[in-house]
């Protein structure tokens, strides 16, 4: 919550969430990380996987947050990247229909976990919005710590 037992209006029409990727070397040890609120409720949740992309890592984020919804609520995703928030409001329709292909006709990268994203967002209204990383923002920096969590794990720290 933002001021103690204050639940903002935000979080009692829709589910928040916040979610980050981490990586240490891009492929390395890699973390993502997932803040949701809904109404007074709160939920956090992380993972690693041990070789792995800072992209991987933003997509996972996303999809895990998505699959771990009950109900079918409206849903507002905040991430602070760019290529998750184009990959998923733009750019995945073209790829779809051209069998998971660029428009320079390569196949399209991260397409496993771009196709389980398409398929969990169907699901839900999603609203996607971006959010300056690193910029003092609460629910990004919750995100972020969780998935720096994950890394460090993957990394054996």
């Amino acid at each position: 919550m933002r001021n103690g037992d204050e639940v903002d209006e935000e979080s009692t029409r829709r589910v928040v969430i916040y979610t980050d990727g981490a990586c240490s070397g891009n492929p390395g040890p890699g973390g993502w990380g997932v803040w949701l609120r809904y109404g007074e409720h709160e939920k956090e949740m992380y993972g690693s996987e041990k070789q792995t992309t800072n992209n991987r890592m933003e997509l996972m984020a996303a999809i895990r947050a998505l699959e771990s919804l009950k109900k079918p609520l409206p849903v507002l995703v905040h991430t602070d990247s760019s290529y998750v928030r184009n990959g998923i409001t733009s750019w995945v329709e073209n790829w779809k229909r051209r069998g998971w292909r660029t428009a320079d006709k390569k196949p399209v990268k991260n397409v496993d976990l771009w196709q389980r994203l398409d398929e969990v967002a169907s699901r839900y209204d999603v609203e996607w919005r971006w959010v300056r990383g690193h910029s003092g923002d609460e629910g990004n920096e919750r995100a972020d710590k969780l998935a720096q969590r994950g890394r460090d794990e993957a990394a054996g720290r």
